[in-house]
């Protein structure tokens, strides 16, 4: 197999240990600078050039995307992917990623745990955005700021009001969010490859620092996960299309959220902490996967017209409640369950006896026109629930 690293720095801890993982397994390898690609483009011909010359044939590349050239390098990597060459990390995944408030906005649709966040503009919505998150204590973070830079913590409402303020005027988007007190100083990196948890490790700040970054003096210690941790790190890597990720969890009262989900994570701090042989176990699902690469059901089902893929949740007091597959009917109408989620279960390819239970929310393909009448009705806003919930909340100006 010949694999192309795609990285700006070769000598860096985790270029060198993807290629010598590589090596090792007797690939044809080769580290390419990103910015050193010019792209070309004409109908039907993907092109890519390298240091001005025509680029030779790869099975697969392997994304080391700095946030300084996030736009130039996910547009190198969706070319690669126009060209059919394998990735397991999409352009949009990284892009995804890269963007805190933008990751958080994909992840917030999911029964995933993540920190209450809020995102204002102008300086006479900060105070009222602080009080929605619980008061101050409150972290600010920059939003494509890297290995603890940008993250700030405000100990008062005015204190956070004036470090909001001073960035915005620099031009800078910030995030405002809730402080997890039981997690001060400490979170988790779980290392996603494929379906599967490879490697965790608790990071611990030292001293009065609470950012616990390991670039910022923070201990690493391997961690053995429980299952909890290792679903909600496996689903937030595949949520935001990536298949290689470092996912930063934090420790809360009510499990764990979600602080970030690294489309290049460094390899140094997760192989000292575990020992484990991080960089091969990437190398050989890149493998794997160029053998037998897996399709996207989403983009390649919909071949037929009117026929497609889409998510049906089964609502309290549906007629197909306590009804196994075979019985829902659903084969008749041309409906096919090609995956359940139950919780935070996934049941892949269930059988005809599985019973439907309410919450269950099925990924089905088939007919459109009859997947359609079985979606419920669309609920109401968020702030509709607030209020039923909530009948003593004060009206606002906007209600």
């Amino acid at each position: 197999m010949k694999i192309a690293i795609l990285s700006t720095a070769p000598k860096c801890y985790s270029t060198k240990r993807l290629k010598e993982a590589a090596l090792e397994r007797g690939h044809n390898v080769k580290v390419l600078n990103t910015l050193r690609f010019a792209i070309a483009l004409s109908q039907h011909d993907p092109d890519l050039h390298f240091r001005s010359k025509e680029l030779s044939t790869y099975d697969a590349i392997l994304p080391r995307i700095g946030a300084s050239i996030t736009y130039f390098g996910t547009a190198v990597v969706r070319q690669f992917e126009q060209m059919d060459v394998y990735t397991p990390n999409t352009s949009n995944g990284i892009t995804n990623s890269r963007d805190k408030l933008r990751a958080l906005q994909i992840l917030s649709r999911h029964d995933i745990g993540i920190p209450r966040t809020a995102f204002v503009r102008d300086r006479k919505d900060v105070l009222p955005a602080i009080e929605r998150l619980g008061g101050a204590p409150v972290i600010i973070k920059i939003l494509e700021g890297t290995q603890g830079v940008g993250v700030i913590l405000a100990e008062t409402n005015k204190v956070a009001e004036a470090i909001v303020e001073t960035l915005q005027s620099t031009k800078q988007n910030v995030l405002l969010q809730a402080f997890v007190k039981e997690s001060k100083g400490r979170d988790i990196r779980a290392f996603v490859v494929g379906d599967r948890v490879v490697g965790a490790m608790r990071r611990v700040a030292q001293g009065d620092e609470f950012r616990s970054n390991v670039h910022r003096g923070g201990i690493a210690e391997k961690v053995d996960l429980d299952p909890e941790f290792q679903e909600t790190a496996i689903r937030a890597a595949q949520i935001m299309g990536l298949r290689v990720a470092g996912v930063d969890m934090l420790e809360s009262s009510s499990g764990p959220q979600i602080m970030e989900v690294n489309s290049s994570p460094g390899l140094e701090g997760i192989e000292g902490a575990t020992g484990l042989d991080i960089a091969g176990a990437i190398i050989d699902h890149i493998d794997n996967q160029v053998a037998f690469p897996e399709l996207d059901v989403r983009q390649r089902l919909t071949v037929s017209t009117g026929y497609g893929v889409a998510d049906l949740v089964i609502p309290e007091g549906a007629d197909l409640v306590g009804k196994t597959i075979s019985e829902s009917g659903l084969r008749e109408t041309d409906i096919v369950v090609l995956n359940l989620h139950r919780g935070t279960t996934v049941i892949s390819n269930p059988k005809n006896t599985r019973v439907l239970e309410a919450g269950d929310k099925l990924l089905c393909y088939g007919k459109l026109e009859s997947m359609r009448s079985l979606i419920p009705e669309r609920e109401k806003s968020h702030r509709k629930k607030v209020e039923k919930l909530d009948p003593n909340r004060t009206p606002t100006i906007s209600d």
